[in-house]
Formats: C-alpha cells, sequence, structure tokens
C-alpha cells in the first residue's frame, strides 16, 4: 500500500541513448551491480533502444528481451505506456536482476514471468509520440525521458535479500510490531501486513486524509481495519497500531518532516479508529461465536451466508476475518447465501433516506411535462415502470422502483436543489416518492416504494408534492440567491459560485473569495439578505433567449453549459438564470440565519445557512445556552460579556500567581542543589529530578547554579502528568567539549521525545518517564568519559 520511487527525468534534453548509459551506469559502477545479474527488455519495435543496449553498453542478445503488444491490443504492451487513450506516450525499456535459480520464476515474457527470481527495478520511459483520437502516432517535438526505480526493491538488490519485507526498511518495523503483538515468529504473514499497513496510513493521515465512509477516506478506513485484523489474527484484543508511529517516525521523519510534525495527530487518529473497531469485532465475535457453537451441535459444516453478512453489515465485521475463524473450526462459509444477501441489500440501499437506484435505465419514450412551478399536486398518467434496470408492467407492494409520469408536479434534482418527495395515488395503490432525478433532459424518474396494493404502466394517478418540504426547499434555494447577491455586494465581484446544495433544512453555499468572512462581513451579508426579505416584493420568472437573458445582466455560472431558452429569475434585487422552484415574494422566506462559514480548499470559502421557522429555533437554542450561562454565572445575560472579562482576568492574574509559586518552590530546591554537585575533576555535574516541571523556573535554576559553581554541567528534570521537561546548562568554559543542545537531544531520545537548543542553554521534552534514570546515568558515564579525557 505504500512505497517509494526514485526517478529521473529529461524535458527535451537527453534522450534514449543517454538516459540507458546513466541507468547502467549508476547500477553497475556505482552501486557495483553484477552485470550478468541484470537483463532487459525493449518494446519489439524499438530497435533504437535494442542496438543501444547491444552494441553501445555490450549486452549479450539473449539478455535482451523484446516484447510485443501482450495486452491484446497495438501498442497495449509492458513495454508500451500510454498515460490514456490520447496523449504522450512512448516505448520503454525495463531492467531486471535475476536473484538467482533457487528462487522460482522465468524471466520476462514468459511463461513463468509472475515468479519472484526475475525482479524489475528500473523502468525507463522513452515518450517520444502524441496519440491522437484516431490511434494515430504524431512524433513528438522534444521526446521526453520519465523513469521510475522502487526504492523497496533497489534496497533488497543491494542488501543481498530478495525480498523487500527483508530489507532495513522494513525489518525493524516487522520487529516492532512482533513485539508489540508479542509474536516469536518473525516469519508471519501477518507482521509483513502490519509493517505496509502503517507506512501507508501515518502518510496518509499526515497528508489529511482521516478514516470515513467515503472517498479516499474509505480506503485509509479498509486499510486501518485490514491491519487491526491481522493483530487479531496474531492475539491482539486492545489498540496496538498506532503505537507503530513511531517507529515510522524514526526511520522515516527527517526525509519527511511533516510525518515528525503531525505525529500525534496521527497516532491519535489511529487508536480512536482501532478502538472503534475494536468493539466492532467483540460485538461481532459474540455473534460469530454463538453461530459456530449452533452448528458445532447440530454437526454441520458450512456457516450461513445470511449471518455472514449480517456481521459484514450490521457490525462491519469482515468476511475474510469471518471465513479465518471458521476456517479454524473445519467450517466453510455459504458464500452464495453471502454474495445473495449483499446483493439484496445493494438493490434496497438508501442513503440520507434517498433511494440509491440505477441512473440508466433504458427508456426513451414520451418525455415527462413539468407543472411543478404552479402546482405541487396534479392528474398523470404512468408511462413506465422500472424494478432496478429492468423494465416492468407493475411494482408490487414493497417493490423499489421508478415510476416515470407523461405529467409531475416533483421537481428533479437539478442545479443544487434537490428533488421533490411526496406520493403517488392510483385508484387503490399508493407509491412512496423518496427521490425525483432526470434520466435524461425532459425525462422525470420518481425513486421510492410500493407502500400499498400496486401501480401499473398506463394507470390514471394523482402526483402530490410533500408540502411542507417543497416551502422548506422553495425559502432556502431563494436565499441562495440573494446569499450569492450579498456576497458580491460585501467582498466584490470576484466571488464566483462554486456549488450549492440546497435542501429543506438548509443552504450550503461555496464560492471563491481568498480568506475567512470577518465577523462583520458576515452581519452584513445577513442583514441584506434580511432587508431584502422585509421588503417582501414580487419574485419573477420570465423565459428568454440566451443572448437576451445576458443582455439583461442576469447572473451566470462561469462554465456553466445553456440552452438557447434559459429561464431568468429575478428576486429582490438578484437576477440570475435558475431552473428551480423558489417563493412567489420574498417575505415568504421569512428569515435568514448563517450557521457557519469555514474553507473548504484553497481560495474556496462555504457558508451554510437556514430560514424560516428553523431560524427561529436556532435562535431559541442559542438563547437558552445563553440563559444558562448566565443563570450558571448568577448574572443578567446583559452582564455575561462582562463577566466573562472578568473571570478570564482572574485567571490570568491566578496563573501568574501560580507561576510565581513555582519559581518560588524550584528556587527554594536549588538552594541545596550546588551541594549536591558531583565533582568530575575540576568539573561540577549537577543531574537532578525537582518536582516542578517549568520551564521557565528550571532554566533560572540553571543560571543561579551556573553563577554559583563557575564550572558545570547541570542537567534539571521535572515531570507532570506523564510528561518529561529537561533543562540543560553548560558554563562558557565547557561548551569548546560539551554542547547543552547535544545533551538535551541524545536525553531526549532516550525518553521518547526530542529537544535540542543552544551550546550552554538547551531544553527537551519526552513522554517516558520511567526511563528516566537510565537515561541520567548514561549522560553522566559519557560526560564523565568527556571530562576525564
Amino acid at each position: 500500500t505504500f512505497f517509494e520511487m526514485l526517478g529521473n527525468f529529461s524535458f527535451g534534453d537527453y534522450f534514449k541513448k543517454d538516459a540507458i548509459h546513466y541507468a547502467w551506469e549508476l547500477l553497475t559502477e556505482v552501486y557495483k551491480i553484477p552485470k550478468e545479474r541484470l537483463l532487459v527488455t525493449v518494446y519489439s519495435e524499438d530497435d533504437e533502444a535494442y542496438d543501444i543496449w547491444a552494441k553501445s553498453i555490450g549486452i549479450q542478445p539473449e539478455k535482451i528481451i523484446r516484447i510485443g503488444d501482450n495486452k491484446g491490443a497495438k501498442y497495449a504492451s509492458d513495454n508500451f505506456w500510454m498515460m490514456g487513450d490520447t496523449g504522450p506516450c512512448g516505448p520503454c525499456t525495463e531492467i531486471f536482476y535475476d536473484h538467482g535459480n533457487h528462487i522460482p520464476g522465468g524471466p520476462p515474457g514468459s511463461k513463468d514471468e509472475d515468479g519472484d527470481r526475475f525482479i524489475e527495478i528500473w523502468n525507463i520511459v522513452f515518450m517520444q509520440y502524441n496519440r491522437d483520437e484516431k490511434g494515430v502516432m504524431h512524433a513528438l517535438p522534444k521526446p521526453s525521458v520519465d523513469t521510475g526505480m522502487g526504492l523497496e526493491r533497489i534496497s533488497a538488490v543491494l542488501q543481498g535479500v530478495h525480498a523487500n519485507y527483508e530489507t532495513d526498511l522494513f525489518v525493524p518495523l516487522i520487529q516492532s510490531a512482533a513485539k508489540i503483538t508479542k509474536t516469536s515468529d518473525l516469519t508471519h504473514p501477518s507482521l509483513k501486513v502490519l509493517s505496509d499497513h502503517i507506512r501507508a496510513c501515518t502518510f496518509l493521515i499526515s497528508d489529511g486524509v482521516i478514516p470515513s465512509n467515503e472517498g479516499r477516506g474509505y480506503v485509509l478506513r479498509r486499510i486501518i481495519r485490514r491491519a487491526i485484523r491481522h493483530g487479531y489474527k496474531l492475539g491482539c484484543r486492545q489498540p496496538f497500531f498506532y503505537k507503530l508511529v513511531d517507529d515510522v517516525v524514526r526511520m522515516l521523519g527527517k526525509a519527511y518532516p511533516d510525518i515528525e510534525k503531525n505525529k500525534q495527530k496521527i497516532a491519535l487518529s489511529l487508536m480512536q479508529e482501532e478502538e472503534r473497531f475494536f468493539e466492532t469485532i467483540e460485538n461481532g465475535m459474540n455473534i460469530l461465536e454463538e453461530s459456530i457453537q449452533t452448528l458445532t451441535q447440530k454437526n454441520q459444516k458450512t456457516f450461513d451466508g445470511q449471518i455472514a453478512f449480517k456481521l459484514h453489515d450490521t457490525f462491519g465485521f469482515p468476511l475474510d476475518l469471518t471465513a479465518d475463524i471458521c476456517r479454524e473450526k473445519n467450517i466453510s462459509i455459504d458464500q452464495k447465501g453471502f454474495d445473495a444477501a449483499m446483493e439484496a441489500q445493494k438493490s434496497m440501499a438508501r442513503s440520507s433516506n434517498k433511494f440509491k437506484m440505477k441512473m440508466n435505465v433504458d427508456y426513451s419514450g414520451e418525455a415527462t411535462e413539468f407543472k411543478g412551478y404552479e402546482v405541487t399536486e396534479c392528474k398523470a398518467k404512468v408511462l413506465a415502470l422500472f424494478k432496478g434496470d429492468e423494465s416492468k408492467k407493475e411494482l408490487v407492494k414493497d417493490d423499489l422502483g421508478i415510476v416515470i409520469l407523461d405529467t409531475t408536479p416533483f421537481y428533479a434534482e437539478s442545479g443544487g436543489q434537490v428533488g421533490d418527495r411526496g406520493i403517488i395515488k392510483t385508484s387503490n395503490g399508493l407509491f412512496r416518492v423518496e427521490d425525483t432525478q432526470k434520466i435524461k433532459a425532459k425525462i422525470f424518474a420518481h425513486y421510492g416504494v410500493v407502500e400499498t396494493n400496486s401501480i401499473k404502466v398506463s394507470d390514471e394517478v394523482t402526483a402530490t408534492v410533500e408540502n411542507d418540504l417543497r416551502k422548506n426547499i422553495m425559502r432556502n434555494h431563494s436565499a441562495t440567491h440573494l446569499l450569492h447577491k450579498a456576497l458580491k455586494i460585501t467582498l466584490g465581484n470576484h466571488v464566483e459560485q462554486k456549488g450549492s446544495l440546497v435542501d429543506d433544512t438548509k443552504t450550503r453555499f461555496d464560492f471563491s473569495h481568498p480568506h475567512a468572512l470577518s465577523a462583520d462581513e458576515i452581519k452584513s451579508v445577513e442583514m441584506f439578505v434580511n432587508q431584502e426579505i422585509l421588503n417582501n416584493t414580487d419574485t419573477k420568472a420570465q423565459t428568454m433567449h440566451l443572448d437576451d437573458a445576458k443582455k439583461s445582466g442576469a447572473m451566470m455560472l462561469f462554465g456553466e453549459k445553456y440552452s438557447d431558452e434559459v429561464r431568468v429569475l429575478s428576486i429582490g434585487s438578484s437576477k440570475e438564470l435558475c431552473g428551480g422552484t423558489h417563493v412567489k415574494r420574498t417575505g415568504d422566506i421569512g428569515a435568514f440565519k448563517i450557521i457557519s462559514e469555514t474553507g473548504i480548499s484553497s481560495g474556496i470559502r462555504r457558508i451554510e445557512a437556514t430560514t424560516g421557522s428553523n431560524v427561529i429555533q436556532y435562535i431559541n437554542e442559542h438563547v437558552s445556552i445563553i440563559d444558562r450561562l448566565a443563570h450558571s454565572l448568577k448574572v443578567p445575560s446583559s452582564e455575561l460579556l462582562n463577566k466573562i472579562d472578568q473571570i478570564q482576568e482572574q485567571m490570568k492574574e491566578q496563573e501568574k500567581n501560580i507561576q510565581q509559586l513555582k519559581s518560588k518552590i524550584t528556587s527554594s530546591e536549588s538552594g541545596n542543589l550546588s551541594k549536591k554537585a558531583i565533582s568530575v575533576g575540576e568539573v561540577k555535574v549537577v543531574m537532578e529530578k525537582l518536582a516542578t516541571s517549568d520551564p521557565q523556573g528550571l532554566r533560572e535554576t540553571i543560571d543561579k547554579l551556573k553563577s554559583e559553581l563557575k564550572s558545570a554541567v547541570i542537567i534539571l528534570s521535572g515531570v507532570d502528568q506523564g510528561k518529561v521537561t529537561l533543562a540543560v546548562g553548560v558554563t562558557q568554559d565547557l561548551i569548546a567539549k560539551i554542547k547543552a543542545g547535544e545533551i538535551a537531544s541524545e536525553l531526549a531520545i532516550s525518553i521518547g521525545g526530542k529537544g535540542g537548543g543552544k551550546p550552554d542553554l538547551a531544553m527537551a521534552g519526552g513522554s517516558k518517564p520511567e526511563l528516566l534514570d537510565q537515561a541520567f546515568n548514561d549522560c553522566l558515564t559519557k560526560i564523565k568519559k568527556i571530562i576525564l579525557n
């Protein structure tokens, strides 16, 4: 899941001959890899590369292998690189290392090429063509070179081992994983999984990915859970994986400083994910063990696929873990039953109360007439029905499906506005619409479930939108237009819409702006929108030609494609193109309140806001919080800010008093420290653990001891809540031989931390106070050796 790639590149400079010579020189002269261990491949039609290897480098013909189009199409080859169907591409030559005939496997291009004997260590791509849409190759005016050499593979070669996991990139991690999991067999496959996965997880989290149920976050979650499962196989029943982060940072932190900086965040994220998943495993294990016990009592050997799916779906219990545990009891998994349950779940899956169904249903009949601008209920005729992607004449009770009508009041999701919900009633049946989407531009698909009896093609029906839901959506959508206008007026015309989501609870609006809005700017935006609401002006919608819309000054989204006929919506002082549903008057919005303003990426901000009765609910909740705070602090709510300021001032004063007390404690302790100094030749060495861990107090004590002892090395420590604070001082006469910064750094490493500073004064910290005595002893031995020598 994680590897490091080395490479060299040329953009219109050196090409095939130089690239091949550079690679060969590095491998054979710098790395001293025996030439007889290397063989190469070239693209079958690349005679130039073949001749360079044979004539210029001098490789024997039997060690130059031509690889043709081995993937079923012209240029589809292991030795021809393409970035896609079109674009820059070209042949490549690969260098392989022969690990020896004691390893199974054949050379590239042979039927045994998938073995581990011959391993590719360098790929040199010659980008010399541009492929057009018709597949024709055109020579690039400036051919380029792009190479890749896996660090793990070349490390294995140079370290005389044949597997990546035997290199010094992995062995320390495997040893740490074995220690943490109490595994004596260092060849156990699960240790390899842990050593690999911890590297990937460390870097993913450092780069800002967090475990989640979607996108890259889900990839991370799966990697973490796979690691936990392997730890579980090794006997771990408590979080353990996060402990390996320190080892990754120790090995790679200098090359990648970000993982050092984010070490605590990485470990915490992993630990929290482990804690959640270990609970999952524990819950799942109870069900699993009960089921296995029942099977054993009945002398049965097949584990129910439905139960396996329940473990997977309800508890997040991995199928392969279920299979592993069953295998230990000589029980197999009913895979077909599991697959059937999975398929059933997919067809019924819901997300955010929406039915997730196939959008690519094959319908090319009559279009849908949308009447939702005028009404929320109308008569209609059923044109088509679908269950999944299969056309049906009838849907019966509990069927999930799609209804296509000739006429509908339901708005289909578009332009950031969610689809309507509601009901479609037949003479004796009811279809609950959970979402409305467009299959094609003018074909509306009503997604939902049959709740009563059935619905048939050609049925005359009544389609009714959920009225309160629609009204809330309209309020939020109309407010979004006013928000957009307010942002342009408040912040400037550089503001552009970058995305939106309008539903019945909120509007979410993404826009371009270089930095966060100030409190005054947010207040100004809110005031503008609410003033427009108070003005209670009519909303006007007009259909016109796109050119006329542009002339009218209607706002358009950059990059959006519009048809010749467009709908222009004027609401308050806002005028823009929109096909959504809106309030009749601005006053119908009721009220507008910004809930949050955040950054979602560089130069893109996001505002979430709400309208109508949701604003009243939001304000009531916050007033309640203020009232409770005022009651708790025993002041009227109007005096709350003054009271908080007063408390903060008191806290500052108390903190100041605490610091003074700490200094006094440190000072009183330091009075006897000079008497405890150890004489090493003419130098005094003080190494003491104090009751305080206050850095300022430790530094002041060192300064005092320096003036008393004249020639001294002073190391003081304090522990607070398991965290060690160290201060190291060296008098000026000794810093040529002994530097405080170096001592602090070495001590910090010994106690699981880091430190450093100037030659005469340095600070350090650590998380392992139990190692402090040993660290002091080792340090004293080293200091004595330096002074006495």
